[in-house]
């Protein structure tokens, strides 16, 4: 299993076998978003992460204060309105596109969560938090709003009247890691010192599983959001036949009625 670092300003990009793991690293700006690092995550994403190898990227943020704590509010300041609008499509373009690639995206997060950070958390596919963790959307102290997707992902995470309440407050509510996990922000919660531990062992369930599966999973919870229950089921009675084609389920079903190990963390 092969080691492989790469190159950028503000991002560290690493991938070990099958995992991909991407460091936003700007600790003394707590890894704020500007556009350059925006531009880097699509670059690093997209241009130099081979899709045929990666099945999970983790994306974390440097040092033990932020996973992201928000967007640049220096680099912000002398935006306009058109340079704003910019902005916005930028980082919505980059949140949407994690929620289309087929690998699982994973948002490991230790610390803060805030503005841009947790719409980019929410962009994930897993969030992982330690108790530490805290979530927020504190854009209305400034006279803004969210602009990478906030008031579109929180509402469908946590329901209408927690997401005005977190939108309305700011910074006067955030949500630990723990109540983030109550209201089905996050995917799990553990103590920060067992925060690597516990994404190592997602990670490693993860790669036992069929990637093709994996990636309809995906594929179809995602749709599940802007489709009636009707299409849903129908799409997916397509994607489950579907599976019968490839060799992955012939080796999935063997290996279960053989009683061994499909290697699916071995492709």
């Amino acid at each position: 299993m092969t080691n492989e670092t790469q190159d950028f300003e503000h991002l560290i990009v690493e991938s070990k076998g099958a995992v991909a793991t991407i460091t936003i690293n700007r600790p003394k700006q707590l890894n704020a978003l500007n556009e350059e690092v925006l531009f880097e995550l699509e670059e690093a994403i997209f241009e130099h992460l081979d899709p045929e190898t990666i099945r999970v990227i983790v994306l974390c943020g440097a040092g033990d204060k932020a996973f992201v704590a928000g967007a640049d509010i220096e680099e912000m300041r002398d935006l306009g309105p058109e340079q704003a609008l910019a902005f916005a499509r930028q980082g919505q373009a980059l949140t949407r596109a994690l929620e289309t690639l087929p690998q699982i995206v994973i948002a490991k997060v230790q610390g803060f969560a805030l503005g841009g950070g947790c719409e980019l958390a929410m962009a994930c596919d897993l969030i992982i938090a330690s108790e530490k963790a805290k979530f927020g959307q504190p854009e209305v102290g400034l006279g803004l709003i969210p602009g990478f997707g906030g008031t579109q992902r929180l509402t469908r995470r946590v329901g209408l009247p927690v997401a005005l309440d977190l939108l309305c407050t700011g910074k006067q509510r955030t949500l630990s890691g723990s109540e983030a996990f109550t209201l089905g922000l996050v995917s799990r919660v553990v103590h920060h010192d067992a925060l690597d531990s516990e994404v190592d062992k997602v990670v490693s369930a993860i790669l036992k599983n069929g990637p093709e599966a994996i990636g309809e999973v995906k594929r179809l919870c995602r749709e599940a959001y802007n489709m009636t229950l009707e299409a849903g089921l129908s799409s997916e009675a397509s994607a489950f036949s579907n599976c019968f084609a490839r060799e992955e389920a012939q080796i999935g079903l063997s290996a279960f009625l053989n009683k061994t190990d499909p290697g699916f963390d071995k492709v």
